[in-house]
């Protein structure tokens, strides 16, 4: 598999490469995460040479400046056709201090910040509009509402939510079915081997609701990329993670040496090994890679062909299980005993629960 192996983004036809290109780090106002024009040119350029189409960005990264590389980029190089790239930007990072409706999720504030963003990315529209964050501020119905007369009026062409409760994104998308609005086709959600409990509610949620989901900090902000280790670290303010990050656990230190085993098994780095797990899962149908630097991003792209093993991902999934929350744990122990009573549904038997009458005589 490679960039132009193209996915379809939930239920869409939107057609994304399976790695998306992250642009957070375009522009070196964030000190501890980004890089400077020429660099983060270099690395789009090398995204899109490898057959690349799908872009991340967001209104607040690095102050608007992610936006305007972008979109210089696109104005300046005409034989790079912008037409052909899906970029997909967000509202709700208040981008105005001591403006109420410099950001959030309401009719004047997303109106505003689209025209900002159009203006930076130099662009007629937004392939991908996301909700950065959820604004427990404003009615779910004024913003679908509102991303709705956008995607008429041509501005926008899908939309998506990142970083929601799961039941907000299931009212918004009823009340997009309800009223004939525009519904959600993906949902952006932090995702890796150290961060899997999603995978009780947003992810089963994502697959029932036709959203695609696109992972964001698949390493874990890098500490699954194999610089970390017990005994070793990078130097300390080479990396965004901190000295005493809480992700520098003993839970992590486990999943870090299965990642190491694998890799060496494969002749791959931890980093690739890490990628390609989260590219695999169920539901997920881009996720989002970020670089610095060009061989950083090379690196990265090349843990799409990275071939693991069933037995493999058995391993990394046992090491990294997750401990969800009320009510999964008592369901995974109780539904098949209590539902399905020793019955066969879908290829699977459900031992009978104690507390269940042997037959039905015995009820009474």
């Amino acid at each position: 598999m490679d960039l132009s192996h193209y996915q379809t983004l939930g239920r869409s036809g939107l057609c994304v490469s399976p790695f998306c290109l992250g642009c957070m780090t375009f522009g070196d106002e964030w000190k501890a995460v980004g890089a400077g024009v020429d660099e983060s040119r270099s690395v789009l350029e090398a995204y899109l040479e490898a057959g690349g189409n799908f872009l991340d960005t967001a209104n607040v990264y690095t102050h608007g400046h992610s936006e305007v590389i972008i979109g210089d980029y696109f104005a300046g190089t005409p034989m790079v056709s912008r037409d052909r790239i899906v970029i997909a930007t967000k509202f709700s990072g208040n981008m105005h201090p001591g403006d109420p409706n410099g950001g959030g999720s309401g009719r004047k504030a997303i109106i505003h910040q689209l025209e900002d963003s159009l203006r930076r990315l130099r662009t007629d529209h937004i392939d991908l509009y996301w909700c950065h964050f959820h604004d427990r501020h404003t009615p779910i119905e004024e913003t679908m509402q509102t991303l709705d007369q956008l995607v008429q009026s041509g501005k926008v062409r899908y939309i998506g939510f990142s970083d929601v409760p799961a039941w907000v994104v299931v009212q918004a998308q009823y009340e997009a079915m309800m009223r004939n609005w525009t519904p959600l086709i993906a949902l952006q959600i932090e995702y890796s081997l150290a961060e899997r409990t999603v995978e009780a509610d947003l992810i089963p949620m994502a697959r029932e609701l036709g959203l695609g989901v696109t992972p964001w900090s698949p390493l874990r902000a890098g500490v699954l990329s194999g610089k970390y280790r017990r005994d070793s670290r990078p130097e300390v303010g080479t990396t965004r993670v901190k000295v005493d990050s809480p992700h520098l656990n003993d839970r992590n230190y486990e999943i870090i040496e299965m990642l190491v085993l694998i890799a060496e098994e494969l002749g791959a780095t931890p980093a690739q090994v890490a990628l390609k797990w989260v590219q695999s899962r169920e539901g997920v149908a881009s996720t989002i890679i970020g670089a610095r630097r060009r061989d950083q991003l090379l690196d990265n792209l090349a843990a799409l062909a990275v071939p693991l093993s069933s037995d493999q991902v058995r391993r990394l999934d046992e090491v990294s299980k997750p401990t969800h929350s009320f009510p999964h744990p008592f369901l995974a122990s109780v539904q098949p005993s209590a539902i399905q009573g020793g019955v066969r549904v879908n290829d699977v038997v459900g031992p009978r629960a104690e507390f269940l009458p042997a037959t039905s005589e015995d009820r009474w």
